[in-house]
């Protein structure tokens, strides 16, 4: 039987006449193999832990090899993401329906709190340093693909603000409202009452000093609270959630569009803008992407397939009235947080200490691959509660998208708050 560092170099000596990459592997003990004339990554096999993970080359292999210290990547993070793909489509991954992880996948109060706070809770600073100014940590919208990241969040601000077509005095719940900017922009511009509610700590406390900062307290409401929690004080004229539904979990989704519309005054608007699965079953992310996720990243997380989304959403006594995919432009947004993480690397580590940083780093660059390449998909699904009126049931929406874009002129230059 051959040794294990012989099987690795037959393998990637099979790789090579088959398709060269850009890769060059050391191996523990010193040997070099190159993939190609000229690879532009070099993977540095650290242990025989390492090399057994790259005979059964999954994503969550590689990616747990990284994390842990047991293989080193030198070169782009963006091109060693594509050749990880590659490999990992060499190997067979059982694709899973959904998940029934460590939890149990149960989704209450306390185990969604907990999820929450081992993602958003690492350190605001450390958030600051690959996001924009306002701290908007959700896909952003790029009218022409090259705008900077600070312009393409304050124009996916306005553009969910627009959709759910904002008057002054009506009062606006934002679920998942991160550190604030939404309900900020929304109270400046759009002069509207906001109630922001999230289960991370850090947010809560930097999202309340952001509204104080700008003069808004009066008018905008930032609390620590369940979505299932929220009172519902005569209801809400508006409610948006943006990147929240992905830890609702899907057997608890019907919950979540009925407690939004038990929440929602008949007439009221919703939007919720979160990730969906590409499996029209709502599998996870293929070729081990998922369990890497579910492990390092999210615990807890699912994402439905749209379909399923629009289902329980309709189930829950909500009318769609518009469906927008942007997983273009959420492909652009982690490739700009993938770049900013990279040149901010040291400072992070600094912050968060090398394992979490080296998580975030391919987690980052991971995505930015997946949206890229349609393995998941984000959606803003916009709807509302219907009205009875004398002609049948009233829409709050105009007849035609028109309004939408009316005031899309080039917003004002973005600045922190």
């Amino acid at each position: 039987m051959l040794g294990l560092e012989q099987r690795v170099i037959g393998r990637l000596q099979a790789l090579r006449a088959k398709a060269p990459l850009p890769l060059k592997v050391r191996l523990w003990q010193g040997d070099e193999i190159a993939m190609s004339d000229n690879p532009s990554v070099t993977l540095h096999l650290r242990s025989p832990a390492a090399a057994r993970r790259l005979l059964d080359p999954s994503l969550h292999a590689l990616g747990e090899a990284y994390v842990e210290g047991l293989l080193d990547v030198d070169g782009p993070v963006t091109e060693a993401i594509d050749i990880a793909s590659y490999l990992a489509r060499t190997t067979r991954v059982r694709p899973r329906i959904g998940r029934l992880p460590r939890w149990l996948q149960k989704h209450t109060r306390r185990s969604d709190r907990a999820a929450i706070a081992y993602h958003y809770d690492v350190s605001n600073d450390f958030y600051r340093l690959f996001l924009d100014p306002r701290m908007v940590y959700s896909c952003a919208y790029y009218r022409h693909g090259n705008e900077a990241l600070a312009t393409a969040q304050l124009q996916k601000l306005d553009h969910v603000l627009r959709k759910l077509k904002l008057e002054p005095g009506q009062r606006l719940l934002d679920i998942g409202c991160g550190w604030g900017a939404l309900v900020i922009r929304a109270a400046e511009r759009y002069g509207v009452q906001a109630v922001g509610i999230t289960l991370s700590e850090n947010q809560m406390l930097l999202a309340r000093e952001r509204v104080a900062q700008a003069g808004l307290s009066d008018r905008i409401d930032i609390r620590l609270q369940d979505y299932r929690d929220v009172p519902s004080d005569g209801g809400f004229d508006r409610i948006v959630s943006i990147g929240m539904f992905e830890h609702v979990g899907l057997a608890n989704l019907g919950t979540y569009f009925r407690r939004i519309h038990e929440l929602l005054k008949p007439g009221g608007i919703a939007m919720n803008h979160g990730i969906t699965a590409a499996s029209i079953d709502s599998r996870w992310v293929g070729h081990g992407g998922g369990e890497f996720i579910d492990r390092y990243v999210f615990p807890d997380g699912e994402l439905p397939h749209v379909s399923l989304a629009i289902r329980e959403l309709s189930a829950a006594g909500l009318e769609l009235a518009d469906a927008e995919s942007l997983r273009h432009h959420y492909a652009l947004t982690l490739a700009a947080w993938s770049s900013a993480f990279e040149r901010n690397q040291a400072q992070l580590q600094q912050i968060a200490g090398e394992r979490i940083t080296r998580i975030w780093r391919v987690y980052l660059a991971g995505c930015a691959h997946a949206f890229a390449h349609g393995w998941i998909n984000l959606y803003q699904l916009l709807a509302f509660r219907p009205m009875g009126g004398s002609n049948g049931l009233q829409s709050p929406l105009p007849l035609t998208r028109d309004y939408m874009y009316r005031d899309a002129s080039p917003p004002e230059p973005a600045h922190a708050r």
